[in-house]
């Protein structure tokens, strides 16, 4: 399967009043075409902050990308002007943000905000484009798309609007679409919804997407491939599975134990105990060392290398030297829902 899209070496920095922020440190993906790709770690870790690098949208000043390369169907984004990154934004990568309502415009009707991305990149007549605004509306699920289409955001429901927002990010047919947790706001029935709408968009139009989240529920019936993100680094990446049932490094056990079960007793949940590192100071050796209860001297010291699992599994961490004590995975770790 060929790769759509490639990120290596990147890091990502703010400049604030206390210093650096160095939110990604050395980032490596790859997201192939017609797959979902799914970026999980708690609040902090950088998933945010990787997509909007991809799309361009790191804010200059503070941010900046200070190196690395994001290749786009072989073309790096880094390297193109703001009007070029305008021609790529919207039309061939789009993205979901997290929040529908502050991602729209409450004085403008949804049917206006759809058009716009219609009538600049693929050149539409306005009728063109309305036609289309109520083709959209009706393939993600809102009834009555004749009449919605010329009502305001808060006219709305939660779900509605998020199906308006990936009405918006699946305008122009993009080949990559960013999910940056597209879930998050809505009730857990409305959220199974919007899941099954992307699933069935993707089978339709065979668009590649990055999900970001913290919710493994979702990743397990969404994603082909998840990636671990922590302290700004990616720390394991596999297949759905691999992650799941044969997880490698200690702070995805954290991750997977810290998931409510389905079955059995009622128990307290499990957390990672600690924060995540300050990354204004990041720590020199692995950042979950000092949340690990397996931490050793030469963690707290040196960033492991990767070690290859298999030919889509592998993970940064020392448990994996052959020197290192043979540790098994806690039996706390459960699986929220499956492929």
């Amino acid at each position: 399967m060929d790769k759509l899209l490639e990120i290596k070496d990147l890091h990502v920095s703010f400049d604030t009043y206390g210093g650096e922020v160095k939110a990604v440190r050395g980032v490596n993906l790859d997201v192939k075409k017609g797959e979902t790709l799914a970026i999980v770690g708690e609040s902090g870790s950088g998933k945010s902050v990787t997509s909007k690098a991809v799309m361009g949208l790191i804010p200059n000043p503070p941010g900046r990308i200070k190196q690395g390369e994001i290749l786009f169907n072989g073309k790096d984004l880094t390297k193109l002007s703001d009007r070029k990154m305008q021609g790529v934004r919207g039309k061939d990568i789009s993205m979901i943000f997290q929040d529908p309502m502050t991602s729209l415009n409450p004085t403008m009707t949804v049917g206006k905000q759809i058009m716009e991305g219609l009538i600049k990149h693929q050149k539409l007549s306005r009728s063109e484009a309305r036609e289309r605004t109520v083709k959209l509306l009706d393939l993600v699920g809102i009834p009555n798309p004749d009449k919605r289409v010329k009502q305001y955001p808060h006219q709305f429901s939660g779900g509605m609007r998020q199906r308006v927002v990936i009405a918006i990010a699946l305008a122009c047919n993009p080949m990559l679409l960013i999910a940056d947790e597209p879930t998050t706001a809505l009730d857990v029935t409305i959220q199974a919804q919007i899941l099954d709408l992307m699933r069935d968009l993707q089978k339709q139009m065979s668009t590649s997407i990055i999900l970001i989240t913290h919710d493994l529920g979702v990743v397990a019936n969404l994603a082909h491939r998840v990636a671990v993100m922590y302290g700004g680094k990616i720390i394991e990446t596999g297949t759905v599975d691999e992650v799941f049932y044969k997880p490698k490094h200690p702070y995805t056990w954290g991750l997977l134990s810290s998931m409510p079960k389905l079955h059995g007793k009622s128990e307290e949940l499990l957390a990672i105990p600690g924060s995540p590192p300050d990354l204004s100071n990041p720590p020199k050796g692995c950042p979950f060392a000092p949340r690990c209860p397996h931490a050793m001297q030469v963690c707290i010291e040196h960033m492991p290398d990767y070690t290859e699992l298999t030919d889509t599994q592998k993970s940064a961490c020392w448990l994996l030297d052959e020197r290192a004590p043979k540790v098994e995975p806690p039996e706390t770790i459960g699986v929220g829902g499956s492929k």
